[in-house]
């Protein structure tokens, strides 16, 4: 009850000088709705650009394609894959070489639609495919949650150009064995298919792997739906080598590498290298700078609402000296004027915190429809009235203290 009688004349106060304290108010709650879906997004997208790839040490991994050999026939071309990987393999720090179509995050490669059945008439997930004769199980030091690697004879030879048989066995990642049997526990010997209907290609799984991230390496569950299929392929332009290096060693591994491939070639070579630490920051660029962005708008954001908060705070306390005096001359102490102005702006506050987090949870909900985002955690809630709360005590202090602290006499004097 006393506590009531405390505040109520705050109450009254406010109501009768409305605009004010409704301006910082309306402030608060827009600058908590956006602050607290800003943060969300700047996490969502950081933790984006953080998520493993499935690749361990992506830190000694870079790949290298050459792309103006000299092509021959499909035994000449098979033979000069095998020459250039052994000559990649001989310079002093390369642990493990594989050839393989794509890299992890590259942005550049091959998808397929992939499904259970080959009478869907749709597929369950578009697939990234990893082709490569070599175990990239071991090259990228790959988790193998069930089945087994490949050995020589999975593997297949094909001219591209020539044939159309292909590999029988594939291994997966664990998401995209959730998307083809969404009810199994073991997908081990089960089907897949490259594509549906009749001339859909059937291969048989032997292997899941834990993570392994698309060249794409999409924000959703799409970003880790990938396949590996065991295969060397003539006549194919687009592959390179994937190589390991010791801890390290990469960048004069890498130059080390390209100088061997071309002094191993008769001929000029075009020979790019990139590593995989390149590769994460090219594809998550975008998600990096939109989070700074957001950060920046929401720093300027809190900037602006705390320099509202004082304006007002020390319009108030200004046009309030002789009240303060006359308090003062009846026995007011300094804690007493500085209480009273940090309850009243706790209380407007308040206000602004309530409509606030009304708003964005409606502003969470509008994004939630139009973009691939979850639900604003409750945490984000919690974490952003407290901050205003916070904002508006520190705002106010200044103002309310050395209002508190000039004398009776002068306070009433100087109104």
């Amino acid at each position: 009850m006393k506590t009531f009688f405390e505040i109520r004349p705050i109450l009254t106060a406010l109501l009768r000088n409305k605009t004010g304290p409704l301006l910082v108010a309306i402030q608060i709650g827009l600058s908590l709705a956006i602050l607290a879906n800003a943060i969300y997004i700047v996490n969502l997208r950081l933790a984006v650009a953080a998520r493993p790839s499935g690749v361990v040490d992506e830190l000694n991994l870079f790949r290298v394609h050459i792309s103006n050999q000299k092509l021959g026939e499909h035994a000449d071309q098979i033979a000069m894959q095998k020459q250039e990987a052994a000559i990649i393999a001989a310079v002093p720090g390369v642990v493990a070489v594989a050839r393989v179509n794509q890299m992890p995050l590259s942005q550049s490669g091959s998808t397929s639609g992939l499904a259970a059945d080959r009478k869907q008439t749709t597929s369950n997930a578009m697939g990234s495919v990893y082709m490569s004769p070599d175990s990239l199980v071991q090259t990228w030091g790959l988790h193998l949650i069930e089945g087994r690697d490949f050995n020589a004879g999975d593997m297949y030879e094909l001219d591209q150009n020539t044939t159309q048989d292909f590999p029988k066995t594939v291994i997966i990642t664990k998401e995209l064995a959730s998307k083809l049997y969404p009810d199994q526990a073991s997908v081990v010997g089960k089907d897949l298919y490259f594509g549906t209907g009749e001339q859909a290609n059937s291969v048989k799984i032997i292997g899941v792997v834990e993570r392994l991230q698309t060249h794409g390496g999409r924000a959703a569950s799409a970003g880790e739906t990938s396949v590996i299929v065991p295969i060397r392929l003539s006549n194919d332009v687009h592959s390179g080598y994937s190589v390991r290096t010791e801890a390290g060693q990469r960048d004069r591994v890498m130059q080390a590498v390209e100088t061997a491939l071309r002094k191993s070639s008769a001929t000029p070579l075009n020979v790019k290298s990139a590593s995989m630490e390149e590769d994460r920051r090219t594809r998550y660029r975008s998600e990096k700078a939109l989070a700074w962005m957001l950060i920046a708008v929401s720093a300027l954001l809190v900037l602006v609402t705390a320099s509202g908060i004082v304006g007002m705070s020390t319009l108030w306390v200004t046009q309030r000296y002789k009240q303060i005096g006359v308090r003062r001359a009846l026995g007011a102490r300094k804690i007493d004027i500085l209480a009273y102005f940090i309850t009243e702006n706790i209380l407007i506050s308040s206000v602004g915190i309530v409509g606030g987090v009304l708003l964005a949870l409606a502003l969470n909900q509008l994004l939630v429809s139009q973009f691939e985002l979850s639900k604003l955690p409750v945490s984000y809630l919690l974490f952003a009235p407290c901050l205003f709360w916070l904002l508006g005590v520190i705002a106010v202090y200044a103002p309310a203290w050395r209002a508190a602290s000039i004398s009776p006499a002068t306070a009433t004097r100087g109104a």
